[in-house]
């Protein structure tokens, strides 16, 4: 089947509002339902806790939470941060839990989690971004469950180093912190992000010996040869397992879709991947940050 992709100009701008593509076949996502969706669910509610699947609205939480697995969201769920393609709510937080990794481990637990991954809002008001309360919930899920992998998904802490160290003095066993998209789009997609310290931050934990994991979205603007360039920067810092997946307008006012990219370039990505020396890459039209965390490893 022959696709025609149109040509974004390579400026500044994402493209405009007034043209809507229609979304595609292979972008049919299965409705949040069954048995394990609805544990999930109450459990979450019960011990008042937040996932990235439900704030974010991945179209997977179907599958991942009847499979039994969700990416939980520490530090609260209001955002710091205004990034144009992000559903989690922006604001000014106004509390710290400190009984929340206490909560999250025993989660871990009740749901017989054999990889968790564990990700957060930006919290740029707290002079570590809320390092501590990520170092303490490492080390509270490996004390109540000793055989599970903990990968976490964390923010750039504004290029703190002494942020990221007081994390990884906890040891994860991922690193993952996602570049999100080119450089050129950086001022509209992550206006309060830097392209470059977000390839510090990979370099400085695959300096001190940690699995480095990034992601990508594509359809927001780009084009193909600045995602190959990108991947070009993460295979030189040493990245080990890079996800590449579609951009998809969670409400309104968010940025819309430019483009939705067919299957065959994700493949090529895949492959360009390969070529360059990753260890891993989940490149797909529903691949996110956290799809398939656990087969990765």
């Amino acid at each position: 089947m022959h696709v025609r992709i149109q040509e974004i100009p390579e400026s500044n701008q994402i493209i405009s509002e007034s043209f809507r593509p229609r979304r595609p076949d292979w972008l049919k996502a299965k409705l949040p339902v069954g048995e394990n969706y609805a544990r999930l669910k109450g459990l979450m509610e019960t011990r008042k806790l937040h996932t990235v699947c439900e704030e974010a609205r991945c179209p997977n939480m179907g599958e991942c939470w009847n499979h039994g697995t969700a990416t939980f969201m520490i530090l609260g769920d209001v955002c710091t941060r205004s990034c144009g393609f992000c559903a989690v709510k922006t604001g000014k937080p106004t509390e710290l839990d400190a009984d929340e990794p206490r909560r999250v481990a025993e989660a871990v637990q009740l749901m017989g989690v054999k990889h968790a991954v564990i990700t957060s809002v930006n919290r740029d008001e707290l002079f570590d971004g809320g390092a501590q309360i990520f170092a303490e919930t490492i080390k509270q899920v490996r004390a109540l469950n000793p055989g599970t992998r903990v990968e976490v998904l964390i923010p750039d802490f504004r290029g703190d180093e002494f942020a990221l160290d007081i994390l990884l003095d906890a040891f994860p066993d991922v690193l993952n912190h996602n570049m999100e998209t080119v450089p050129r789009l950086y001022a509209t997609v992550r206006p309060q992000a830097k392209y470059e310290r977000s390839l510090e931050l990979l370099q400085r934990s695959k300096r001190r010996g940690f699995l480095t994991k990034t992601g990508l979205m594509v359809g927001i603007g780009e084009q193909e040869h600045e995602v190959v360039e990108v991947m070009k920067d993460l295979s030189a810092i040493g990245c080990d397992i890079l996800t590449i997946g579609q951009y998809l307008q969670p409400t309104k006012e968010h940025l819309p879709v430019a483009r939705y990219v067919h299957p065959d370039e994700f493949n090529r990505y895949k492959k360009v991947g390969k070529e360059l020396g990753f260890k891993h890459v989940e490149s797909g039209p529903l691949v996110r940050s956290s799809y398939h965390a656990e087969q990765q490893m």
